[in-house]
């Protein structure tokens, strides 16, 4: 079998795998955050932590929620960080520096899992396990709830409810996160994913010198890594590593996990607002670009000449010969159209085009499927200024899913689709106009602009992943960085739920025939050529000067 032939056929096995959890599971998160009953557990849960379930919030309430939780998140790990050296279970690892342990407590909490250190070398087992692995699961469950509140907008009328944010919470780690994870982590158990605590060993000899390994909670770890689209590793090398992703299995597993809630949610959104062809609306969108990248990916790494090229049939400089270059591309893509992060190969080393489209993917805003609930709530934000375009061309007031989209409707959409791209370029300038920042480049010129590009597009939109050619464990980019991951995560966040109350407080409009139909594929494709447009024009010269320079040259 030709290495084209098994990208393609691991591509429809995924595919189908995604097809049969996606009624079953989508159906099930509907139920999850519409029922009214609570579990034994999660009482115990808001008695512990004080809240009331049954309170509903507008969005202030629902906000301050949000920003308390995750201000409460950053400071605990920054502290366990700070007072490793003093922990069991620490490895005889020192305490990690504050500009360092300020970077990811920010990246964490912020699902975005950047790291500028080396996961073996300095994150001892109680940091790794009771700091990094518990916001790997709170981090992506308030990122589902952010989106369930935006969908209680769409389908609530007439009031500015939105829910209760702890209960929203709470249920999305205990019935979503907890069991699905338990059961991925038996798989990657099974197939040759290590689980233990282990100390430091020496595990050979090599050209008459020792390597040495320690051990970890890895499996429990690499499961909410991709289920929640968080995508930091136990080990330096992530995904690549044996530890983390022994076989070609494990691969397809972990890039099933990845996808799966992201494309499933769009059911669930469906049923809460009474129209599952709705949901098939935005799954088709999501579909056809994460698709359309993937082929374009195998595309650039498949079709390059040279006696190099043709001997390993494609690029494959910096990936995992157990994957090769189709299970490569199609983790490439699937984990920077997600806020994931997580590599198995090393993105700085794909060809010049190969890693334009990894750039591209997160500059989208990451909503092909995108992140667990971020990437749902930022495709109904361009869905709305799809509607909104359309309602220009025709001349009528557009209209969303029963709701008119005023000037607030649209100025709050507009600010969310502007915040994230003023951030990755005024810090790309400002890192290029100084002298010291520019020092951590490996590379210089076009690959060098584009490394700088990618840790700023990677760290705003909460992505994670890096090219893996610059020394980012500086005082500039561990706090430049930082700064980005928490103000790409939560600034948004702002304009969703200001948005999400906006629309619950208006009352439902009757659908005419001038309605736009937006369950249709004309509305879709629609859809998907405003992303693409709005992208482009604002990152074309961007990735001129880097990724497109150095692919055309």
């Amino acid at each position: 079998m030709g290495p084209v032939l098994a990208g393609v056929l691991q591509l429809l096995a995924l595919i189908a795998a995604l097809a049969l959890a996606y009624k079953p599971l989508g159906t099930y998160m509907a139920k999850v955050y519409t029922s009214d009953k609570h579990w034994r557990v999660e009482k115990w849960i808001y008695k512990g932590i004080g809240a009331d379930p049954d309170t509903e919030m507008r969005w202030p309430a629902y906000l301050r929620g949000v920003l308390a939780f995750s201000a409460v998140g950053v400071l605990f790990l920054y502290l366990l960080q700070r007072l490793q050296g003093h922990l069991p279970g620490s490895l005889g690892f020192a305490a990690i520096d504050p500009d360092q342990a300020f970077n990811t407590a920010a990246s964490f909490v912020s699902n975005t899992n950047w790291q500028s250190y080396y996961g073996e070398q300095a994150m001892g087992h109680v940091v790794q396990t009771a700091g990094l692995a518990v916001q790997n699961f709170v981090s992506a469950a308030v990122g589902i709830a952010v989106a369930v509140a935006l969908v209680r907008g769409f389908a609530r009328s007439r009031t500015g409810e939105l829910g209760n944010f702890w209960s929203d919470l709470v249920r999305g780690v205990v019935r979503i996160l907890v069991p699905i994870a338990v059961v991925g982590a038996i798989v990657l158990v099974a197939c040759g994913v290590i689980q233990n605590f282990s100390g430091i060993h020496e595990v050979g000899q090599f050209m008459g010198g020792s390597q040495e390994w320690n051990g970890g909670a890895v499996a429990s770890q690499e499961v909410i890594k991709e289920l929640g689209t968080n995508g930091g590793g136990y080990f330096n090398a992530n995904s690549s590593h044996p530890f983390e992703n022994p076989t070609p299995f494990t691969n397809l597993f972990e890039i099933f996990l990845i996808l799966l809630i992201p494309f499933s949610i769009t059911r669930t959104f469906g049923i809460m607002v009474g129209s599952v062809k709705q949901g098939y609306a935005i799954l088709a969108t999501m579909a056809t670009i994460w698709v359309s990248f993937v082929a374009l990916m195998m595309w650039t790494e498949f079709s390059h000449h040279g006696p190099a090229f043709e001997a390993a049939g494609g690029a494959m400089e910096g990936k995992e010969v157990r994957f090769g270059i189709g299970a490569s591309s199609i983790f490439a893509v699937s984990t920077t159209l997600t806020s994931t992060g997580a590599v198995d190969s090393f993105h700085s080393s794909f060809t010049g085009l190969g890693g334009g489209i990894t750039l591209l993917g997160m500059m989208l805003g990451e909503i092909a499927p995108g992140g667990v609930g971020s990437g749902l709530y930022g495709m109904l934000i361009m869905a709305i200024i799809a509607v909104f375009i359309a309602g220009l061309m025709v001349g009528r007031t557009p209209e969303y899913l029963g709701k008119k989209i005023g000037s607030r409707e649209i100025k709050l959409a507009a600010c969310y689709i502007l915040i994230t791209p003023a951030l990755v370029l005024v810090f790309t300038a400002f890192a290029m106009a100084l002298p010291t920042p520019a020092n951590s480049m490996t590379n210089s010129g076009a690959h060098g602009f584009s490394e700088i590009l990618y840790a700023y597009t990677s760290g705003a939109n909460n992505n994670g992943s890096a090219f893996a050619g610059l020394n980012a464990d500086t005082q500039w980019f561990n706090t430049t960085i930082g700064l980005a991951m928490l103000l790409g995560r939560f600034l948004p966040m702002v304009f969703v739920l200001a948005l999400a109350g906006s629309l619950a407080e208006q009352k439902p409009v009757p659908e005419t025939a001038g309605t736009l139909r937006t369950d249709k594929p004309l509305y879709t494709g629609l859809l998907v050529g405003t992303i693409i447009i709005i992208t482009g024009l604002t990152y074309f010269p961007a990735l001129a000067l880097g990724p497109l320079a150095e692919g055309l040259a």
